[in-house]
């Protein structure tokens, strides 16, 4: 993935450099398009990519194999920037909010919201770094690795998913953006700014791909991190450390489900795109220091941003100027935690406000393969081209849904990690159940003989969707076992043992 120059194009022959002439085999070269597939685009569209494909630093790459001689070699740098990507990408405004919700929602005391979110952010960190072992093992993208374990038609189900996911996390942290720089303007600049500034710079990094995006990463976490330490600073005399849980004992044990089971999906989202970025690390890097590299740069940065969220949620029960700010946006909250610094303090806001920039990057990243990924049609689209529509896409929802931005929080994250976490034990009971001796042929990518039927893998997915259905807790919906658990959301626990126990007999008559 990087090395000392962080640039795939530059870590073995031929990456990245489209030609219309080669066949999409892992043979040679990797192309963007094959000589049939390219028949099909525009001549115009076939010009403008061989000009875009050719500027500096762009990487061509879809999601055409990495080949083994292709990645770059190992480095002490390389591997820092493991850690270094999560955290910079995840010490931002997005993920603090979702810290309010402890104190807010759920109705919980600063200690039981604490506990909840470092093992919560613990157990969905590790989600991901499992995923994350993969892509220097394969070179292949996680949504191309998934039909090793789900089967090729079956494994567009979670990419479909994955799209949906990331475009709403990046609609998500666009509004908020444009709601820092609106709260910082004195409501002179309209959200719909923000948003766009947001957005524009987002489109740009992700267009061109790995390179540009490491680079970015590399340096975003700074700033973003002394800001965040400014914000601790004048914040944080404001936070209540002594509040406790309001409800009946029971209740605050649903409670404390609920927003562990929350705290967990949000890291656990990532896992459906954790190896798209190490595919170029070479073939022979311990998976164990893959893991516990990402897992390291996720749960730090979760852990300070989910305990900052908390303090400032705290706060906002006992400080009427926080809760008239938060009445009108979280951005404006967020400005007015920084109020005691004047100047300096609009000028933190607007750091902490450019950070998302950094979480939207990967998302946006991941999205355009996973068009790729969905089909033919859709492999034969240039990546840079899936990330303008990805990009498109986010700015027409963010615009659309800029004032309701709190509900349609509040909702998405509910779901945002039933899917990622089936999928996930699905991908743990072959791995180590029915392929841990046999492996895997990772070149064969795109073989439907060779890849699993995927019946098995469909159907406890899909059953692991009804236990997660049956055991939701949501504003909108309630399931009967929730209900049952003292009104707690257990939907994901629920759904990862559906599809636990549907999974081992299906697959094994599958196999027979």
């Amino acid at each position: 993935m990087l090395s000392s120059d962080p640039d795939p194009e530059k870590a073995g022959p031929g990456i990245g450099h489209a030609t219309t002439a080669a066949s999409s085999s892992d043979e040679g070269t990797a192309p963007a398009l094959s000589t049939t597939e390219a028949r099909r685009v525009p001549s115009l569209l076939r010009h403008l990519n061989k000009y875009v494909e050719g500027l500096a630093g762009f990487e061509a790459r879809g999601i055409t194999r990495v080949l083994p001689e292709e990645r770059q070699a190992p480095s002490l740098a390389s591997d820092i920037q493991v850690a270094v990507l999560w955290f910079s990408a995840n010490i931002s405004l997005n993920n603090m909010a979702t810290g309010l919700f402890g104190p807010l929602v759920f109705n919980l005391g600063f200690l039981d919201s604490a506990m909840c979110c470092v093992f919560g952010g613990l157990l969905g960190s590790m989600s991901t770094a499992y995923m994350s072992i993969w892509g220097p093992a394969s070179g292949n993208r996680t949504m191309v690795v998934a039909r090793y374990f789900m089967g090729y038609w079956p494994s567009k189900i979670p990419c479909f998913l994955n799209i949906v996911l990331m475009v709403g996390y990046i609609t998500l942290s666009s509004i908020m953006c444009g709601q820092v720089l609106s709260a910082v303007s004195g409501g002179n600049m309209t959200i719909a700014v923000g948003i766009v500034v947001s957005v524009i710079v987002t489109w740009i990094v992700a267009v061109f791909g790995m390179a540009v995006f490491h680079h970015y990463e590399r340096y975003a976490w700074l700033p973003q991190l002394l800001v965040l330490f400014v914000l601790i600073g004048t914040a944080g005399p404001f936070f209540d450390a002594t509040l406790e849980s309001i409800g009946e004992p029971a209740t605050v044990s649903a409670n404390r489900v609920s927003f562990l089971a929350l705290c967990l999906y949000v890291p656990n989202s990532w896992a459906a795109a954790a190896s798209d970025f190490y595919v170029y690390y070479p073939e022979n890097t311990p998976k164990f220091k893959i893991f516990l590299l990402t897992l390291t740069g996720l749960w730090v940065s979760f852990t300070l941003v989910y305990m900052i969220g908390i303090g400032l949620g705290t706060g906002i029960l006992s400080n009427s100027a926080w809760a008239d700010a938060n009445a009108v946006s979280f951005g404006a909250l967020l400005v007015e935690s920084y109020s005691g610094l004047a100047g300096f303090g609009n000028f933190c806001s607007v750091i902490v406000a450019l950070g998302v920039i950094a979480n939207s990057i990967p998302g946006t990243y991941s999205a355009a393969l996973g068009c790729q990924v969905l089909g033919r049609y859709g492999k034969a689209v240039p990546r840079w081209i899936w990330s303008c529509a990805v990009i498109l896409v986010v700015l027409v929802c963010a615009l659309a849904g800029r004032d309701h931005l709190f509900v349609v929080f509040q909702n998405f994250l509910a779901l945002m990690g039933y899917w990622v976490e089936i999928m996930i034990v699905i991908v743990l009971l072959e791995h180590f159940l029915f392929r841990r001796k046999e492996g895997f042929d990772w070149a064969r990518w795109e073989d439907r003989s060779y890849l699993p039927l995927g019946i098995a893998a469909l159907i406890s997915f899909l059953l692991g969707w009804v236990g997660a259905i049956l055991g939701m807790y949501q504003i909108w919906y309630v399931g009967p076992l929730a209900q049952l658990a003292g009104g707690s959301d257990v939907g994901m626990f629920v759904g990862c043992g559906f599809a636990l126990v549907s999974y081992l007999p299906l697959r094994w008559l599958e196999l027979k």
